[in-house]
């Protein structure tokens, strides 16, 4: 088994999955949701005026690398540009719309698309970029509302496991036990689980839970956002599988271990495995330089593979001033070029298909998350879904007592209540 330590970097995927997905002012509770369209794709204003991009980073070298890259597009186009980090991104966004004021450009999480394009605040632009067809496809679905690609992702995280080398071997297991199975997965847990650590640890929540969904072919509202399907015998099945395993005590949560998220679990071996993303390479090497591991792709469950990812993109005011500029500037930074730079400094992957091989190459020993790309689930992008899943996180945390019919049962009376 391979041994890696690595460079120090942490992506923004690492903003939306720490924890439970932020509720906006664009939609939260289970009322029924509608609104306007994105508005008419075909014109883009133009104008002299500068463009206000306003971003949440993950540290100094995100916020950097932005500027950086915003600045050398400014030079080049002649058009002045200004990078603005927000601290609370939700709140000064909703704030800058409410006030008539809105940046030109801006970190849009899924989550938060359908509110704002349904009620007229964004521009639907993805269709007019020359590099279009050039993003993954899961990832265009994941910011298209009512058959509108509304924006370009700006780069993605996919979830793998990861396997402490040290303790793998210690335990007498080799290459040759990776799991490829659920059944597999089981086995190895168990055979990890002794002298005080746990086989697997994960956060308590749908953001990592779901990938055991993905993988036994559930979700938890159809792929064009039209039918709840969170109850579904798929659902169940996975979240049995998870609590049977909870019960045996070779899984658990990374806060039954004392730790805050799966990362500190995995990195004070209080856990021999864990299922995180690409942030985690950062955070190890920040934090717990001496732990060896390596990150292999999460095993087939009853429906083969799957993953969940996480993602933002440039959104784009529909009352911009100047959105020719910002499409420009849009094009600029999702080039692979750029992509590929973006993850040198602070480790995201890159959105289009023609930066893969090279960052595989670049990084081989994370070459499992990009694979991810093939079969991983985004979240929904539903109006109000931010607080049906913060509602599925709190019934979570009781997963290992609970009745998982029950819990998906509640999680699919508020998913219907969103879906219109």
């Amino acid at each position: 088994m391979t041994r890696h330590k690595t460079r120090a970097i942490l992506g923004t995927g690492a903003l939306l999955v720490t924890g439970a997905l932020a509720l906006t002012a664009c939609g939260s509770g289970f009322d029924d949701g509608g609104g306007a369209g994105g508005g008419d794709d075909s014109e883009l204003t133009s104008s002299d005026e500068a463009l206000t991009i306003l971003i949440g980073s993950s540290g100094d070298a995100e916020t950097d690398a932005v500027t950086e890259a915003v600045a050398a597009w400014s030079e080049e186009s002649g058009i002045d540009a200004t990078v603005q980090v927000a601290n609370d991104l939700p709140q000064q966004l909703s704030q800058g719309f409410a006030a008539g004021s809105p940046p030109d450009l801006f970190y849009l999480a899924t989550e938060a698309l359908a509110g704002y394009a349904g009620n007229g605040s964004l521009k639907a632009y993805g269709d007019l970029l020359s590099n279009k067809d050039d993003f993954f496809p899961s990832l265009v679905q994941n910011f298209t509302f009512e058959d509108e690609f509304y924006c370009a992702p700006k780069d993605f995280s996919t979830l793998q496991l990861i396997v402490n080398t040290s303790l793998w071997e210690a335990a007498g297991l080799t290459d040759d036990d990776i799991p490829t199975t659920w059944d597999e997965l089981s086995d190895v847990a168990a055979t990890l689980t002794k002298d005080g650590v746990t086989g697997l640890a994960f956060g308590p929540e749908y953001q990592r839970v779901g990938a055991f969904m993905a993988q036994a072919g559930g979700q938890l509202i159809s792929d064009d956002g039209t039918e709840a399907v969170a109850n579904s015998p798929e659902n169940v099945e996975a979240l049995t599988y998870v609590k049977e395993q909870m019960e045996a005590g070779s899984f658990a949560y990374s806060s039954d271990l004392g730790a805050g998220w799966g990362g500190e679990a995995f990195g004070k071996q209080l856990a021999a495995m864990t299922i995180e993303g690409n942030w985690i390479q950062g955070a190890m090497t920040n934090d717990f330089p001496d732990v060896e591991y390596q990150v292999v792709e999460l095993p087939e469950g009853p429906a083969g593979k799957g993953t969940m990812q996480f993602t933002n993109c440039w959104g784009m005011a529909a009352d911009s001033p100047n959105q020719q500029a910002a499409l420009d500037l849009v094009e600029y930074l999702t080039s692979a070029e750029q992509q590929l730079a973006f993850s040198e400094a602070f480790g995201p992957m890159p959105s289009v298909q023609s930066a893969a091989e090279q960052w595989k190459a670049d990084n081989p020993e994370l070459a499992a998350f990009i694979a991810g790309a093939d079969y991983a689930k985004g979240v929904p992008t539903n109006d109000g879904i931010s607080a049906v899943i913060s509602d599925f996180n709190a019934q979570l945390e009781g997963l290992k007592t609970g009745d998982p019919q029950q819990i998906l049962d509640t999680v699919q009376e508020n998913a219907e209540a969103i879906v219109g």
